[in-house]
């Protein structure tokens, strides 16, 4: 989901938390025009981090991405027919306090940005965009619900809140120690309101980039605060080893888990059959910009898609090489590759024509100078275990 399209300006944008990081001894780095922590290397650096949230726990700050709030106002359903005319999954299906991912389309079919929709109330909708593209999506939004300006309200929320992820298997128990919510009821892509570090009514959403479970909360920007809520955050985690993590983890957890990047695997020249996000694109809903656009790119049929390569040969498939076919001819680009901290393994997203998809296919990538053998495998790389049934007999006592 998280853009790295970096906007032309010439000054930095900082969270409330940057002071912080830079206490901390982070390594900052310019990250879709925030000045943002890749690493800390007091805490391991990169790998450590990674391995503690698909381990134990990490908390991340979030706070560079946007938040947009539709909500009703004189006509009962405008917010929801604006956020299903602008958003391709099917809002509606959503009760209060649940979320879904999705996106927004240009009338080509293509990415605007991918979106987490929170249902905050009866007519009332939360939309988490990318840090890169804030202004891009905002402009995009208000310019797309004029038709509903007699109804609806658009409002552009993105610096009322420090956004702090805290991810991996021993978040609920660092989250349940801060908050009076009974966390234990929120499943996947649900939230809720409670009192959180003494905070009323705080978001607290069961959402993530990472492929682990985990809890994202939204708290007054004010730098007092979000310094406070950290801190308290660490503090409740250090029974688990908690660590704080840079952007460098988030982007090998969510790679490892075959999550969208903006500008990588989408962007405004991807369309959503290419992606392979059409189970997240809801055809049958209705109308809804770039809708049209995706009917005739269906029947036209594929000429890319995304698959997930293994390299059989040393070496690391970055962003933008090329890959070849066996006989050495360019069919495709890397959009994402690193090495895998938790498989030990480098792996990569690429866009290859169908024909070269299925799983088991060899294929070649420029590395350099280098030609190295890479294959076709099953994505996600990592999936995170289920987590067994209580026995029968627990169930009744």
């Amino acid at each position: 989901m998280e853009s790295v399209t970096s906007p032309a300006i010439t000054e930095l944008r900082k969270t409330p938390l940057n002071a912080l990081h830079r206490r901390l001894g982070a390594k900052m780095v310019n990250f879709g025009g925030w000045d943002m922590p890749v690493e800390y290397p007091s805490s391991g650096g990169l790998i450590a981090e990674h391995k503690a949230v698909r381990g134990s726990v990490g908390v991340f700050d979030v706070s560079h991405m946007g938040d947009i709030r539709i909500h009703g106002a004189k006509v009962p359903g405008g917010a929801l027919a604006a956020v299903q005319h602008i958003s391709m999954n099917d809002t509606s299906l959503l009760a209060i306090g649940q979320a879904h991912y999705s996106a927004m389309l240009y009338p080509e079919g293509t990415f605007v940005d991918d979106v987490i929709v929170h249902r905050l109330g009866l007519d009332d909708y939360l939309l988490v965009i990318n840090a890169g593209t804030r202004e891009k999506d905002i402009h995009w939004v208000r310019s797309n619900t004029t038709n509903f300006d007699c109804i609806v309200i658009v409002e552009d929320l993105s610096d009322a809140y420090t956004q702090l992820a805290i991810q991996g298997p021993r978040a609920v128990d660092v989250v349940q120690k801060l908050t009076d919510a009974n966390l234990a009821g929120i499943k996947n892509y649900w939230f809720t309101h409670g009192t959180v570090c003494g905070l009323k009514n705080t978001l607290i959403a069961r959402t993530g980039y990472t492929g682990e479970d985990g809890f994202e909360i939204y708290v007054p920007s004010d730098r007092a605060t979000s310094e406070e809520v950290w801190a308290r955050v660490i503090e409740a985690g250090r029974e688990f080893g908690i660590v704080p993590c840079g952007l460098g983890a988030r982007n090998t957890l969510r790679l490892e888990a075959k999550m969208a990047l903006y500008g990588h695997e989408i962007s405004d020249k991807i369309n959503v059959w290419e992606a392979g996000l059409d189970r997240y694109c809801k055809m049958e809903k209705g109308d809804f910009v770039g809708r049209a656009a995706l009917e005739r790119a269906k029947a036209a049929g594929l000429t890319r898609t995304l698959v997930g390569l293994e390299m059989i040969d040393r070496g690391i498939a970055r962003d933008e090489y090329r890959v070849c076919n066996e006989a050495g001819e360019p069919v495709g680009v890397i959009t994402s590759g690193s090495p895998s901290p938790s498989l030990g393994k480098n792996i990569a997203l690429a866009y290859v024509p169908p024909a070269l998809s299925a799983v088991g296919t060899t294929l070649v990538v420029e590395i350099r100078t280098q030609k190295c053998k890479a294959q076709v495998v099953p994505t996600p790389f990592y999936k995170r275990a289920k987590k067994a049934a209580a026995p029968q007999s627990a169930k009744l006592a």
